[in-house]
């Protein structure tokens, strides 16, 4: 008996397990956080105090509003307790969100920015 196949549109053999079938691999902790109405909510409102601009640009005097995402920095994997801390969070352009990832920009001096964020204080490369 033969069975058309939902996965690849052939016919196959019933019983005969198709190569295109493949089983869905598990999230990540950090996966299933992120995807949580909780984590959404944080996110919008760490990017409402940013005014919707990279934190990083702004200090160098450019606006950039296109692809904001919002970084943790400390890791989920590290420490997931900090999903929602508004001061392990920071708004960055995906070109500085690849750049912290990467650990070229210190975790210290991030922490610092969404610091000032918080408390409205002038962060450390605009004060004069």
């Amino acid at each position: 008996m033969w069975k058309s196949c939902s996965r690849c549109g052939r016919v196959h053999a019933v019983g005969y397990k198709c190569a295109a079938y493949t089983t869905p691999k598990s999230r990540t902790l950090d996966q299933k956080l992120r995807s949580t109405s909780r984590w959404q909510k944080k996110s919008e409102e760490i990017r409402a105090a940013s005014n919707y601009l990279c934190e990083l640009c702004k200090l160098e005097g450019k606006f950039e509003y296109n692809n904001i995402e919002v970084h943790h920095i400390i890791k989920l994997k590290d420490d997931s307790s900090k999903l929602l801390d508004n001061y392990n969070l920071i708004a960055l352009c995906k070109k500085h969100h690849e750049l912290a990832d990467a650990g070229k920009i210190e975790a210290s001096y991030l922490e610092e920015l969404a610091r000032c964020r918080e408390e409205g204080s002038t962060p450390p490369g605009l004060q004069r």
